[in-house]
């Protein structure tokens, strides 16, 4: 069965911060991250080419690198939908939609 990247990286995105924002423990919520970028990498690498892959995860890692900064301009849960929202859109693209 073969689950799209785009849930994966919009569901680890969001999940990963409420998992930080409800234990507390910000490494428990990186845990989650990373188990998602694994999940989508691995994904990413059997369905796209190298290149493909890297930028696809650089775009996962920068999204929720730029979700710190736009958080505190426009609130915690709209960037992390933004973020999560681009970074779906983009994944679905590159690798789901073939």
């Amino acid at each position: 069965m073969r689950v799209p990247t785009a849930v994966i990286t919009a569901g680890s995105l969001i999940g990963g911060w409420q998992v930080a924002r409800r234990t507390g423990v910000r490494p428990l919520g990186g845990a989650v991250l990373a188990a998602g970028g694994l999940l989508a990498g691995r994904e990413w690498a059997r369905r796209t080419s190298p290149a493909v892959t890297g930028a696809l995860a650089a775009t996962y890692l920068g999204a929720f690198g730029l979700s710190h900064p736009l958080a505190r301009k426009i609130g915690s849960w709209p960037a992390v939908l933004t973020v999560s929202a681009v970074t779906a859109a983009i994944s679905y693209a590159a690798a789901d939609r073939r």
